[in-house]
């Protein structure tokens, strides 16, 4: 049997009661070490707290490409793979439960906290209000992916918000800065033109969601870029059509400028 278990965005605080269930009836666990980050969070408190053995870390090459002796091994064992945030989130990891299922092996997935629900309590911004979610990636040389720019394109269309999830190779400790994707996203503006990120583009910047430490900044995307944020991991969001009440939230939870509010205001009387 192959588990997936969450672990959450704070340490080993959010992993649940059944997260911790099934991690103790495992014969091996693995961690996967390359989606993601997790402050305060570190194996070894890990293995001496929850586990009580040794923990085998998994590189991006182990879960996407050799991932054979992980499923001899589910074939007759319960084996756990420990995943930052929600288990499914990095959608890489379905690869590796398609594969189970296709030899045979039962499945089973534990939830935990992740940025795509910790995003709507922290901003206020409302659920349903959220378009597609993209990811930006490091420009490759001079080549900049821009399906980002095409995502709030689209999203904007429809005045929905965009969660933008930052690059990360995080076995190498490499984090994209909230200031590096607002750079990105000029740099494909100035080469499109199509008013798209303009200078009154509204953004929510966020560091550590979930964590004590976390920071949730919300300003004009100008203002926004020269704010620092600390440690990661990081993500943006590039605000739709607000609802009053999401301008109310913005100003109190992310101490957005007033004038937002006031600008609100305006789109309803009109």
């Amino acid at each position: 049997m192959l588990v997936f278990v969450g672990l959450g965005l704070n340490g080993l605080e959010d992993i649940t009661v059944s997260g911790m269930k099934w991690i103790r009836y495992a014969e091996k666990v693995y961690l996967d070490m390359y989606t993601s980050i997790i402050p305060n969070f570190s194996v070894e408190n890990l293995e001496k707290n929850i586990v009580g053995r040794k923990v085998i870390k998994a590189s991006r090459k182990d879960l996407e490409e050799n991932y054979e002796e992980i499923l001899n091994e589910a074939k007759n064992k319960i084996i756990v793979l420990l995943v930052p945030g929600d288990p499914f989130v990095a959608t890489t990891h379905m690869q590796l439960r398609l594969a189970a299922i296709d030899r045979g092996i039962e499945t089973k997935v534990i939830h935990a906290p992740s940025i795509q629900s910790a995003i709507y309590g922290e901003t206020g911004l409302f659920s349903y209000k959220f378009g597609r979610c993209v990811t930006v990636t490091f420009p490759y040389g001079e080549s900049i992916c821009e399906t980002p720019y095409d995502v709030i394109k689209e999203n904007m269309k429809q005045g929905l918000h965009t969660l933008l999830l930052l690059d990360m190779d995080a076995e190498n400790m490499r984090f994209m800065r909230i200031s590096e994707a607002i750079d990105i996203l000029k740099r494909i503006e100035e080469k499109r033109r199509e008013n798209v990120i303009k200078k009154d583009t509204l953004c929510v910047g966020c560091a550590r969601i979930g964590s004590d430490t976390q920071v949730v900044r919300a300003d004009y995307i100008d203002e926004l870029s020269k704010v620092d944020f600390g440690a990661p991991p990081y993500s943006l969001v590039i605000v739709g059509r607000l609802h009053f009440i999401e301008a109310e939230a913005l100003v109190k939870l992310a101490n957005a400028p007033l004038n937002v509010m006031e600008e609100v205001r305006c789109q309803i009387k009109k």
